[in-house]
């Protein structure tokens, strides 16, 4: 049997490699368009900070390794530029010929390329570029030290975006960050980005959300915003997002759909025989919704090839799709999430429950403990779990691991407490973020508790509720009060029932939640209409600070 693999990296590595030891006697070709077949792209971010010293830690493996180890023929700088499916050849240039290379089963892996959108200056400007591969980490690490750059424009606030920013201040630059959505992070939800907001703003990054860029002038000197105004840049990285590299597979016929996402079946083969295709240039069912997706990672893109080694060789497996599930570092707080956002509910008009639920990594009496903040989004009937993000400066991958592999296995909100974790104050706390995420959604559930999000606040308080703060003068004083709210300290409350109007609505809040629920059960068995500020002081402050009288 004949392979032909088109892309190397994580998805036709993967493949290339699984086949191999399915397959001793299998001809498997790897061709890679580009000089390096191998390399670990995640890490670029990093090179550039100068975090990961030595360029050659980013080359996980070289044809002649390959080809020693797995009797590969890999062949770098290499493009596949046609395919007949009716003929099973594919079409090769190389850099001294062209020739045709027949196969019997083809993998397409081709990935993604940078989204580039247009702007006028963009083609004549020398100082722009993008990251997602090692020609492209040389370009910049060289015109760094070519030009010692003092001001960078990151223009896309996403992953590599942020890892791009972090990167560049790390290297003594001053940065500015340009975000069309409305929030930095938009593959997480508002309030969650915002603290990623001041992580960027504490460490001097300038920040300019709803705008685009819409010019360049000067050689890239000035990017210039759709308000009109003008940024100065010495470099600009553009990280606006990906889209498929899919040209080949189209020109073979092959069908795709979103975005231009080649489509796969459950056994990732696409609408042409024999030829199948896996990684960013998919089209993946979102396993939550069972909708189409797409899901460019890398954590995916390695199961991928795995799988569809398997099945070549003869393997029953099955393509279930992906949940999504990321991280990113920005300075000193981890931003990860798993699953769909509120956003992605609301879209696909999918009713939902949401719990936040402030933590700390470890135990908080143990030296050294940072705050977690976690968010659990929910079926309201029957508790499935749509999706959890978190944030903090440690502890977030460990919840958001925990959860994304709850939804795998078909746990619900009502299992979260139930999971057993190892403890000891170093490590955890006896009662992890993660059960106290589902003793609350136990509680919502199951009518202990009626909250509302940070968003409903305002309107209710129109509506004539009345905000109810239970925290201590001491930290009202300190932090501040939201406006118009009654202030009486939790443990005061029985004692001065008579200072809450009975003919008000009661929204309780506190710094965190916890101490506002017990508030919330006290009033409601004393004959109150009780809601509870999900996420309480701590949450809304932060999102939006400018409601904050201090």
């Amino acid at each position: 049997m004949k392979i032909v693999i088109v892309g190397g990296v994580a998805g036709g590595m993967s493949a290339a490699t699984r086949l191999r030891r399915l397959n001793e006697d299998a001809e498997i070709i790897v061709l890679e368009k580009g000089p390096y077949v191998s390399f670990a792209n995640c890490g670029l971010p990093y090179y550039v900070a100068q975090e990961i010293t030595d360029r050659e830690e980013l080359l996980v493996q070289t044809p002649e390794k390959l080809k020693n180890r797995f009797n590969l023929d890999v062949r770098p700088n290499s493009e596949a530029v046609a395919i007949d499916g009716d003929k099973k050849m594919v079409r090769v240039k190389s850099l001294d010929e062209e020739y045709e290379l027949p196969y019997d089963k083809l993998i397409l892996s081709p990935g993604a390329r940078p989204f580039i959108p247009p702007a006028a200056g963009l083609e004549e400007a020398s100082n722009i570029f993008t990251l997602r591969s090692i020609p492209d980490v040389d370009g910049i690490m060289a015109y760094i030290e070519a030009h010692q750059p003092k001001k960078a424009v990151v223009i896309g606030a996403g992953f590599i975006g942020l890892e791009m920013a972090e990167s560049m201040v790390h290297r003594g630059i001053e940065v500015t960050i340009v975000e069309k959505a409305p929030h930095v992070l938009p593959p997480l939800d508002e309030e969650m980005a915002a603290y990623i907001s001041k992580e960027l703003e504490a460490n001097n990054v300038k920040l300019y959300t709803g705008l685009s860029a819409q010019a360049f002038e000067e050689n890239g000197k000035y990017v210039v915003l759709e308000n009109g105004e003008r940024l100065e840049s010495d470099i600009t990285l553009m990280s606006v997002g990906v889209q498929p590299e899919s040209t080949l597979a189209q020109s073979a016929g092959v069908k795709v759909g979103m975005r231009g996402g080649i489509l796969v079946d459950d056994q990732y083969e696409t609408s042409v025989k024999d030829i199948y295709a896996v990684g960013d240039a998919i089209i993946v069912k979102q396993q939550i919704t069972g909708q189409d997706a797409m899901i460019a990672l890398a954590s995916p893109a390695n199961r991928q090839g795995r799988q569809v080694a398997d099945i070549i060789s003869g393997y029953k497996r099955t393509n279930k799709g992906s949940i999504g599930t990321a991280i990113v570092r920005v300075f000193n707080q981890t931003a990860a999430s798993t699953g769909l956002t509120e956003r992605q509910l609301k879209m696909s008009e999918i009713p939902y429950q949401t719990v936040h639920v402030q933590g700390k990594n470890h135990a908080g009496y143990y030296p050294n403990a940072t705050d977690l903040l976690l968010k659990v989004l929910f079926d309201p009937k029957t508790g499935k779990i749509f999706g959890a993000q978190a944030i903090g400066a440690d502890g977030a991958d460990k919840r958001i691991d925990i959860i994304a592999t709850a939804i795998k296995g078909n746990l619900t909100v009502h299992d979260l407490p139930e999971l057993e974790f190892t403890y000891a104050p170093p490590f955890g706390s006896a009662k992890d973020p993660v059960n106290m995420a589902g003793y609350a959604a136990l509680n919502v559930l199951e009518g202990h508790s009626d909250t509302i999000q940070w968003y409903e606040l305002e309107d209710l308080i129109k509506d004539g509720w009345l905000l109810l703060d239970v925290r201590d003068e001491k930290e009202v004083t300190e932090d501040g009060r939201l406006k118009n709210s009654l202030v009486i300290p939790l443990n005061e409350l029985r004692d001065r029932l008579t200072e809450v109007p009975t003919d008000k609505n009661i929204i309780v809040s506190c710094f965190s939640g916890q101490r506002s629920y017990i508030a919330e059960r006290l009033l409601k068995q004393k004959g109150y209409t009780v809601k509870n500020l999900d996420g309480a002081f701590s949450l809304y402050s932060t999102v939006q600070s400018e409601k904050v009288e201090k």
